[in-house]
């Protein structure tokens, strides 16, 4: 055998060996509303052990620890989770005013980074996280829940093989119904209910269209209640020969099952609502494209279970090095977006 083959067989079984090995995963964090899916996400996972959890906060830890979803956990202090080097990955869930001082340590520690969204308010420390990832060339996955979701991805999907004609407009609405606990921590930011939520109508967004050349929005508290929650937000986005708009209110009865996400063209259209579990497509073609026929159609998809996809995918990237689809790149436009969309830059 010569030296060359040798030494690509033995490479494609040090490969398979790691591909087989699951990622050790630890949390750091448990007050986000999404912990506990992600956990059971990493759990219901082969390719994942899930090795520790970490709680700084002593009344969060109290409350996590009674909770039968961390129970046969090892609980681990924030100095001995990120000193762990056969911790492979670290899932950041927390506040998003904590969210760039806790990536910073995971990166500097050597371990792939999944982070809850949004991931702060200062750009320059997020290019500079984002970039020290990069550099590292460790794995960096923002926890943006629409990426994975099907009905969002058809109308993506239809749009970019040009089924839907020119695109004239992209439409989202992504509304909640905050309580006083929720609306003091979402009050801490300027953009307000749109800053915690509309990343995720964002994200579809650019990831359709790109870089907007212009982003205007209209933050406004309207509500009775008496706070100065920016709680009733629109943000228009130009681009070259397309308009996006997403609209944000922060009290809303039923919000979940309004959330919705539109691709309009000129020869077709695709609307999904609610985007929520499981998600509704109607769709309208001008003429029929793929499986879609011509006219007007329902199509009522099967229940989304969050996050499973996104888990999926970061496990690839981690095992074979396969990059993610949502790039370095990306998830810095994302964010730059997000931030002139809620005036803390322009």
């Amino acid at each position: 055998m010569n030296r060359r083959i040798f030494l690509q067989q033995t490479g494609a079984t040090a490969l398979m060996a790691q591909s087989a090995k699951p990622i050790r995963a630890a949390i750091l964090g448990t007050k986000h509303s999404h912990t506990t899916g992600k956990l059971k996400a990493m759990q219901d996972n082969a390719d994942y052990q899930v090795v520790g959890v970490c709680e700084n906060d002593p009344a969060a830890k109290a409350k996590a620890q009674a909770d039968p979803k961390f129970q046969g956990l090892h609980w681990m202090s924030e100095p001995e989770l990120l000193a762990d080097r056969n911790i492979d990955l670290i899932v950041v869930e927390c506040n998003a005013w904590e969210a760039l001082e806790w990536g910073k340590k995971v990166i500097d520690a050597g371990r792939h980074l999944h982070i809850e969204k949004p991931v702060g308010n200062d750009w320059p420390a997020f290019k500079a996280l984002v970039e020290s990832a990069r550099k590292k060339k460790l794995v960096f996955q923002a926890g943006y829940i629409w990426r994975n979701n099907e009905g969002v991805q058809a109308a993506i999907d239809a749009a970019r093989k040009g089924w839907l004609g020119e695109i004239l407009m992209v439409r989202a609405a992504i509304n909640s119904d905050r309580g006083p606990a929720e609306r003091a921590i979402e009050e801490r930011y300027k953009g307000g209910g749109l800053f915690e939520l509309a990343g995720h109508a964002i994200d579809r967004t650019v990831d359709l269209l790109g870089r907007p050349t212009k982003v205007h929005s209209w933050l406004r508290h309207d509500t009775s209640v008496p706070d100065k929650l920016k709680d009733n937000n629109l943000s228009v986005f130009e681009f070259d020969k397309t308009l996006a708009i997403v609209t944000q209110s922060t009290k809303q009865a039923g919000a979940g099952d309004h959330r919705s996400f539109e691709v309009m063209g000129t020869d077709g259209t695709f609307m999904v609502n609610p985007e929520g579990s499981p998600p509704r497509l109607r769709v309208q073609m001008r003429t029929a494209q793929g499986p879609y026929k011509a006219g007007w159609q329902d199509i009522k998809l099967k229940p989304q279970t969050r996050f499973v996809g996104d888990f999926e995918e970061l496990a690839q990237a981690i095992k074979t090095g396969k990059p993610l689809r949502f790039s370095y790149d990306h998830e810095l436009l994302l964010q730059e977006t997000l931030l002139r969309a809620s005036g803390e830059i322009s």
